[in-house]
């Protein structure tokens, strides 16, 4: 087995073990599983036009065992605010994708969730800037970190304008078309796991 496809086995085997919360996940697990199995194609090469149109990637939360508050970022692009991370590079699994953008754009090494380690918790497809021509669609990982909210950060200023810790309750209190549109899911995904 060559690397490349050593390493979609591995990531259609992340998908597969994801354990879904509802019908939706279920379809989303299902449509980027069943696209796994047709296409080594799934590594975003370039943005003008975006190729491929349908590729994977990797978001992060970094959230405070503690106290419970999670970490967004006012994403310069998109205006929302949004958990960290990237684009899976060509040749990369999606956990080492999260170890390099956290460092990246928050400066900070990855401390993943200790009840799920490198693993996601969460998979949603979404079809990205509809109003543009370079619609595309994300098939996004969601991993957990743990992280003390009191502890510096060092954001990426061209990425973010800004960083904010939320609770969950000042999320689900804010206009949700400000957020990723699966974030309600991944708040209530995030129940799931231990303090």
């Amino acid at each position: 087995m060559s690397p490349e496809d050593r390493l979609l086995t591995d990531i259609t085997i992340m998908v597969d073990s994801i354990g879904p919360m509802d019908t939706v996940e279920s379809g989303h697990i299902a449509d980027a599983s069943a696209g796994l199995c047709v296409t080594n194609d799934v590594f975003r090469r370039s943005t003008a036009p975006t190729e491929p149109t349908k590729h994977l990637v990797s978001y992060f939360l970094l959230v405070d065992p503690a106290s419970g508050h999670i970490l967004l970022g006012d994403h310069r692009k998109s205006g929302l605010w949004l958990p960290s991370g990237g684009h899976v590079e060509p040749g990369e699994n999606p956990a080492e994708t999260v170890r390099r953008e956290c460092v990246e754009e928050l400066g900070v090494e990855a401390r993943f969730h200790p009840d799920l380690g490198p693993r996601p918790l969460l998979v949603t497809i979404t079809n990205t800037r509809p109003d543009r021509p370079d619609v595309h669609t994300d098939v996004s990982l969601w991993f957990v970190l743990a992280h003390d909210h009191r502890e510096p950060l060092m954001p990426d200023e061209r990425e973010y304008a800004g960083v904010r810790w939320w609770t969950p309750a000042e999320i689900r209190a804010a206009d949700p078309s400000s957020f990723d549109p699966h974030m309600g899911r991944m708040l209530d995904k995030l129940k799931t796991l231990g303090p």
